[in-house]
């Protein structure tokens, strides 16, 4: 939890956010990403000052349990001192521990942003899904807050002037940005319009142009001009025998040699990353097997 410090920008995490994407399609199934088509609505986990701590923080728990459909997961909420904005303590359940972050006492709007992060640690949790590490860890729980629905209002806690700042979570501003933009892409969703942080519209708006960079990346035919060139002159250096070697595995795409059959192109799905091998032969409909969606590509 950044308090009054300095707040980390741009994209530093993003290729562990694009590996926790494709964990939870892995581990959860195209089909079940799908029932989370609709976001915690602000309504649900709205908090006034004029409402009781301890009440409405229970209250906007529930909501939290009830969208992560979690039905025999019950949450005990209190408040203590601490340097994290919040931590959970995860047992075989049904009752789990949160501690919020004193701060949240006279920030009461920002306590469904703080619960919203610890939920889904139990979530995550009960699923057996984690990454190696406490930072890659808390990336994907960040990363599948922001996914399946609620992470929207750790974006919206993040708000910075020229005297202060506050931003939740591990991922930057604009990271948060990214994931949401995926999210609104696959679901035709539009969160900017809960945002009450202009701080935080500006940083959906950075993350939604990196996330059309990824529909944008040869073979798919959405590529510009200076990208299908340089893809056409990879290419031709792949299919010479005495030309360069393939492209590293790593990069946004990478050539095969396809032995007796055709050469073979692999590049990430734009929507899950996994990433598809389909054969060089101009154009080409591919299905990713992960999370189905429709490529077409110009290989």
């Amino acid at each position: 939890m950044a308090n009054g410090g300095p707040v980390e920008h741009g994209f530093p995490h993003l290729e562990t956010v694009r590996a926790a994407v494709t964990a939870l399609y892995r581990r959860l199934s195209c089909d079940t990403v799908r029932t989370f088509s609709a976001s915690v609505a602000p309504a649900d986990v709205a908090f006034c000052d004029t409402d009781d701590l301890y009440l409405g923080a229970q209250r906007v728990a529930h909501e939290l349990v009830r969208h992560y459909r979690l039905p025999d997961a019950r949450m005990i909420v209190s408040f203590r001192e601490m340097t994290h904005a919040a931590s959970v303590e995860l047992a075989a359940g049904p009752e789990y521990f949160i501690e919020l972050n004193d701060r949240f006492r006279a920030h009461r709007r920002d306590i469904g942003a703080a619960l919203a992060h610890e939920v889904m640690h139990v979530y995550l949790h009960r699923l057996d899904l984690s990454f190696a590490g406490l930072r890659d860890n808390e990336i994907l729980t960040d990363t599948a807050t922001t996914y399946l629905g609620a992470g929207w209002l750790l974006l919206d806690a993040y708000r910075e002037d020229s005297a202060s700042s506050q931003k939740l979570g591990y991922l930057t501003p604009e990271e948060f940005g990214y994931v949401l933009a995926k999210r609104a892409l696959v679901f035709g969703e539009d969160p900017s319009v809960w945002f009450t942080s202009a701080q935080a519209y500006t940083a959906y708006v950075k993350g939604m142009a990196r996330a059309r960079r990824d529909e944008q990346q040869p073979p798919l035919t959405g590529a510009g001009w200076a990208g299908r060139r340089r893809y056409a002159r990879d290419r031709r250096h792949a299919q010479d025998p005495h030309g360069a070697a393939a492209l590293p595995v790593d990069g946004p795409y990478s050539f095969t040699p396809g032995g007796r059959g055709p050469l073979r192109v692999s590049f990430p799905c734009p929507t899950c990353h996994q990433r598809i091998r389909v054969p060089v032969r101009g154009r080409v409909r591919a299905r990713c097997g992960l999370c189905r969606t429709v490529l077409e590509c110009d290989t």
